[in-house]
């Protein structure tokens, strides 16, 4: 697998993971005990830390990757093996 195939699955896993990690940690106003600003909204966190968020991304897409190309380079689980639907008659089985 080349170098470049195997930094752009970070970049999608590193996206993703962010995704998922946003909701986590978070306070609203209302949960931490601090007045609103005028016009805030009631589900605005109070304290959000992009950079927490961006590590943690960063270390579970880490080891997301590391298991994605082990598996790419062990074939651990294959194409054939998460295929669910089934066979038309006549047809050869999977090997």
């Amino acid at each position: 697998m080349a170098i470049t195939s195997i930094l752009a699955i970070y970049f999608l896993f590193f996206v993703m993971s962010g995704f998922l990690m946003l909701p986590f940690g978070v306070k609203t106003a209302d949960e931490a005990g601090v007045e609103k600003v005028p016009g805030q909204a009631d589900s605005a966190p109070v304290n959000f830390r992009p950079g927490r968020v961006a590590a943690r991304a960063a270390v579970i897409a880490a080891v997301l990757t590391a298991l994605f190309v082990a598996n790419y380079t062990n074939g651990w689980i294959t194409a054939a093996d998460i295929d669910i639907l089934p066979k038309p008659p006549g047809s050869a089985p999977a090997r």
